[in-house]
């Protein structure tokens, strides 16, 4: 990757250069959130390997669906997370996965138990635990379902027999709590 030398760029001008297929602002952009997304997609997927695969298509896509961004939708970073988020689900969803995980050794998931115990850690690091302390039970399960698990609004709603509507109310209330915490 390009060796950047800039060290802040702000969130519009950033997407302006990316806009402008800018290779700088990209790899400023990767040296600033690509641990985060990769650390997203890891929680999902559960291997490294496939995760950096997807981290490199996520950047790809950032890359090309940039024009499609608009600031007024929400924050670079929650687009990229979607997208990330996403592509970690597709990923694990996919046929190629499916036929892995079904002939992994005893030795894979043990190093998977080790890797989930140490992304746990670094969201405990990061002091998301102690905000998702203060939800109710019923939205932390359903924040913890979606961005830790990697569920869908429609799988939740299936599995643990809420009506989808309740499982969307209940997220929106429960970021909506997260969001004001944060800014405190």
């Amino acid at each position: 990757m390009i060796s950047v030398a800039l060290n802040h760029i702000e969130e519009k001008d950033l997407v302006l250069r990316l806009k402008g297929q800018d290779k700088e602002a990209l790899a400023y952009l990767y040296n600033k959130y690509g641990a985060a997304l990769y650390g997203v997609a890891q929680r999902i997927i559960k291997n490294d390997d496939v995760t950096s695969e997807v981290i490199q298509d996520v950047f790809l896509k950032i890359w090309n669906k940039i024009p499609s961004y608009d600031s007024k939708k929400g924050r670079l970073f929650t687009w990229m997370l979607n997208l990330t988020r996403n592509a970690a689900i597709d990923k694990i969803r996919s046929k190629e996965i499916k036929k892995s995980g079904k002939t992994d050794s005893v030795e894979d998931n043990v190093y998977t138990i080790d890797q989930q115990n140490s992304a746990e850690m670094s969201v405990d690091g990061i002091g998301v635990k102690e905000l998702m302390g203060d939800l109710v039970e019923e939205q932390r399960f359903i924040v913890q379902k979606i961005y830790f698990e990697g569920y869908t609004h429609s799988e939740i709603s299936k599995e643990c027999d809420i009506p989808l509507g309740t499982v969307k109310s209940r997220l929106r209330s429960a970021l909506s709590h997260l969001r004001k915490r944060v800014r405190k």
